[in-house]
């Protein structure tokens, strides 16, 4: 495969729970009932966007957080409602894409080679992290998952590492996607007054991933929370932590904001690595 057809790398908002199939009649008063759908909307073109179906995708989610980057070598995930407080039909929801066991070991034995300890699991299936906005992406399910954890220490550099130890997977048509938010306050995020704060974070990280240098991307990222209104933006960094990994996994390439649409009042934002 050439240098100009390699899969690039996502980072993507995957909402809130299972948001993209709560019917409007449950919806709380107060909600805006098209809160999600510019988000919805991104996600469904994320095929198009990348051009080609891949033979499989590594999916690191915000929700799964281990000791050591641990892979997902099942054949097939039952899916992990791991969200609270929905109406039932939404622990209703399916997504039978199969696993991908050949390609969990190749994710292992390329964080082996960079000197990255790795576990498998084939028990803990996909959380709503992964299959939510799959469902969305390829609602067909004909894509294969392997999940990928997050490490429990937060260390933004590892990840960075992590990222930049599976950069070769793009070259062997596995797209890497890494799902969280770019804003996860989740009190600011009912705050009509909040905006404006957002979107000081939101412009340093489109400013961070847009650099032209990846060294200095990567850098900034590393160091995010110096970055202004970096901790209002999350108090936790476990969801904006899967974006280290794909700009790690980017190597060279650039980053580039595709998608940039508030959520309600807050600044909300996507990023795609070609």
């Amino acid at each position: 495969m050439t240098e100009s057809s390699r899969l690039p790398t996502l980072f993507v908002p995957h909402g809130g729970g299972p948001c993209f199939f709560i019917k409007p009649e449950d919806i709380p008063p107060g909600v805006p009932k098209d809160l999600w759908h510019p988000m919805e909307n991104y996600l469904r073109g994320l095929d198009e966007a990348v051009g080609r179906r891949p033979k499989a995708a590594v999916v690191i989610s915000a929700h799964w957080m281990t000791p050591h980057p641990t892979i997902g070598n099942a054949a097939r995930h039952p899916l992990y409602y791991d969200y609270y407080g929905f109406p039932p039909y939404t622990y209703a929801l399916s997504y039978p894409a199969p696993g991908a066991p050949a390609v969990a070991a190749r994710v292992a034995e390329l964080l082996g080679q960079a000197g990255i300890k790795s576990d498998m699991d084939n028990q803990r299936g996909i959380d709503h992290g992964v299959f939510v906005p799959l469902m969305l992406i390829y609602p067909d399910a004909g894509v294969p998952i392997v999940p990928l954890s997050l490490r429990q220490d937060m260390d933004p550099a590892a990840h960075i590492a992590i990222g930049a130890a599976l950069q070769k997977l793009r070259d062997e048509d596995v797209l890497i996607i890494a799902t969280g938010m770019s804003f996860h306050n989740m009190r600011a995020l009912r705050n009509p007054d909040a905006g404006g704060d957002s979107r000081l974070f939101d412009d340093w990280l489109g400013h961070a991933v847009e650099s032209p240098n990846a060294a200095d991307r990567n850098r900034a990222l590393a160091h995010w929370h110096a970055a202004p209104g970096a901790r209002f933006a999350h108090p936790e960094e476990e969801h904006l932590l899967p974006l280290m990994v794909a700009a790690g996994a980017a190597g060279a390439d650039r980053g580039h904001r595709n998608f940039a649409e508030p959520l309600g009042q807050i600044a909300m934002s996507g990023f795609i690595f070609q």
